[in-house]
């Protein structure tokens, strides 16, 4: 499954955040920015597909919020308000030219989301594909 495929490679990238400490420089919180950015994305296209797969209609609106509240009821994640947590981290992207919402994103990757993909990858590799 490509999309399955697309998350993983995302987040063994990212993986990679835990090699730079404090304080960062410009090149370094964007890319570390990026690499959240695009696991987050990988990670609801990649739930998007599996439900859809499963027959969940709601799956087929492709607004990630669905996608996310579906995966949850589901079983897929665990984990809703860190989710929804995630998006508004992932909406907050645009704004990381701000350095304060960059660090945040960073921060928040580094003590929660990293985890967070890394139980959902699990939770596919067990009872979804």
């Amino acid at each position: 499954m490509k999309k399955y495929e697309n998350f993983c490679a995302s987040l063994l990238n990212m993986k990679d955040i835990y090699n730079y400490k404090e304080p960062f420089d410009t090149v370094v919180l964007t890319g570390m920015v990026g690499l959240y950015e695009l696991c987050f994305e990988q990670s609801w296209k990649m739930m998007k597909q599996i439900l859809e797969f499963h027959g969940y209609e709601e799956s087929a609106t492709g607004s990630p919020k669905t996608i996310l509240k579906t995966a949850y009821r589901a079983g897929m994640i665990k984990d809703e308000n860190m989710w929804l947590k995630a998006l508004q981290e992932r909406n907050n992207v645009a704004h990381s030219y701000n350095k304060k919402v960059a660090l945040e994103i960073v921060t928040q990757t580094k003590e929660n989301f990293y985890d967070m993909f890394c139980s959902l990858k699990k939770e596919v590799e067990d009872n979804w594909l």
